[in-house]
């Protein structure tokens, strides 16, 4: 098993809550982490038809089962079992007594912020980082298979399937057919078009009226899809900013995949070699290089609090962290070698931003980094290390 560095997050949450609650896309590894972690506890997956139906026909019944805490698998198939829970674990004081997994972030958050608010911690589980991967001794050597390959476990794990294959079959079996069950899609063609756009528009300002024009159904057709894929951590959003520094701003925000493997297999790539060249190259790396900064602020259990910053003549800086007292910001350039003019948006915001710019990077897909005037210039490779800020 490839360590996971949100297990010091989890240790850290099941010891001071009654409940555990490790969220995010199937197959990013879930199961296998609470079982690590929690393997002295009974485990029970509500996936199987005869668990989920006991834990819907007799709640009392199937707790019961496990005086001393369990690990269960997939609870957004049983939203009820949560009120039951909660009374359940408000009779112990016993701290980590249950640990619940959910792919289906909507389902399940719903219920556990109505009936387990203050008894529950909740994490997010994302597919593997690059540092990971590179501490386990598995990372791609190059970008393109860094890209290409993304982040799913059973890419690494269980390699032999190959990661087309794999990523077809994922999509078939996961993202379609729950999408299907959450909204009851007949034409899956419409939806299979869908999600190419969605892929097509990866990095990207978000556009529901265009996308549901190309696929020719409603605006709000879209939005309910684009929820349930939120929900399910296929896509996420990039919100803008609100610093103006007087200046107007866009208030539409960018739409991002969790995985780039999944976005390049939506986007009909069949090798790595092809996204040399390819002409989505840049937007894939972007979405590559934002990932890596959400999943190192998450493994870390703090808030991610990741934005882009773009006024509306086009300037625009791809990625800015608040932390409150400063904006560190990022450019990210797929390019192999660095080209000095690729910090000049960074530069121009700074001025605008003042006091509150913070640490300012360029990203790129060469191997070194290093510090140009004042701008931290970092390898594919070096995308969520710490970098300190001056004096600290």
């Amino acid at each position: 098993m490839i360590a996971r560095h949100l297990a010091a997050v989890v240790r850290s949450y099941a010891s001071g809550f009654k409940i555990v609650a490790i969220l995010g896309p199937r197959q990013s590894g879930k199961t296998t982490l609470a079982r690590a972690l929690f393997g002295k506890k009974p485990y029970v997956n509500l996936e199987e038809p005869d668990e989920r139906q006991f834990a819907i026909d007799d709640p009392r019944g199937f707790l019961a089962r496990f005086p001393k805490g369990a690990v269960i698998d997939e609870a957004q198939h049983c939203p009820l079992l949560l009120s039951y829970l909660q009374a359940r674990v408000d009779s112990s004081p016993g701290r980590g007594q249950f640990v619940l997994t959910g792919s289906q972030q909507l389902g399940l958050m719903e219920h556990v912020s109505q009936t387990l608010a203050g008894r529950v911690g909740t994490v997010d589980l994302l597919p593997f980082s690059y540092a990971e991967l590179r501490t386990a001794g598995v990372a791609p050597a190059s970008v393109e298979d860094a890209l290409f390959l993304g982040g799913y476990p059973p890419l690494f794990d269980e390699p032999s399937a190959g990661p087309v294959r794999w990523l077809n079959s994922y999509v078939h079996t996961y993202v379609e057919r729950d999408v299907r069950q959450a909204l009851n899609v007949r034409d899956l063609s419409v939806f299979r078009r869908f999600l190419g756009l969605c892929a097509g528009s990866a990095a990207q300002l978000l556009n529901t009226v265009r996308l549901g024009a190309d696929c020719g159904v409603s605006h709000n057709t879209v939005r309910a899809w684009l929820s349930v894929l939120e929900a399910g951590f296929v896509v996420f959003q990039l919100q803008p900013h609100h610093e103006n520094f007087r200046k107007r701003l866009v208030k539409t925000p960018k739409l991002y995949f969790h995985d780039t493997g999944l976005l390049v297999r939506l986007l009909g790539i069949e090798h790595a070699a092809q996204l040399r060249v390819h002409p989505l190259r840049g937007a894939i790396f972007e979405n590559w290089v934002v990932l890596e900064l959400l999943k190192a602020r998450v493994n870390r259990g703090e808030e991610p609090r990741l934005f882009f910053w773009r006024d509306n003549v086009g300037h625009e800086i791809d990625v800015v962290r608040d932390t409150g007292p400063v904006l560190d910001a990022w450019e990210c350039k797929s390019g192999m070698t660095y080209v000095p003019e690729w910090a000049e948006g960074l530069t121009n915001w700074s001025r605008l931003a003042g006091r509150k710019a913070g640490i300012l990077h360029v990203v790129y897909g060469g191997s070194q980094s290093f510090v140009r005037n004042r701008t931290h210039v970092l390898s594919w490779r070096d995308v969520g290390r710490k970098t300190p800020h001056p004096g600290s």
